[in-house]
């Protein structure tokens, strides 16, 4: 089920309220930019991540059931992506894409079963 992408994991720590902006975030294999803008709506939770000149000064959305785990010490979101499968995720639009639930749907297939591990049991 794809809405299940669109929420934190238990074991991620996070914290209700709590402002993420600004925190660095982490893919498997190093440094992917930071935190532009983050909902904590459930059902309905993402990162929006500015990658920087790492993916051309694009944004990237990812849904909450990435985040593995928030060190809010040293200000950074661990996601359990490969950086490769952030890259190929369907192109994020702010203008476009966000509250748009055809996107959402998009991008909740690719991160539930396409692009990134989350399509087998839920760990």
């Amino acid at each position: 089920m794809t809405e299940n992408v669109w929420n934190y994991k238990s074991t991620a720590g996070r914290l209700a309220g709590a402002d993420l902006t600004g925190y660095k975030v982490e893919a498997t294999d190093g440094s992917i930019g930071k935190v532009d803008k983050h909902s904590d709506e459930v059902g309905d939770a993402y990162l929006v991540v500015d990658t920087g000149v790492w993916i051309f000064g694009k944004e990237v959305m990812l849904p909450a059931s990435t985040v593995l785990s928030i060190d809010p010490n040293e200000k950074k979101v661990f996601v359990g992506l490969a950086k490769q499968q952030i890259k190929d995720a369907p192109e994020f639009d702010r203008e476009k894409h966000l509250g748009d639930p055809g996107y959402h749907d998009e991008l909740g297939t690719y991160y539930g079963t396409g692009g990134a591990p989350f399509g087998g049991p839920q760990i």
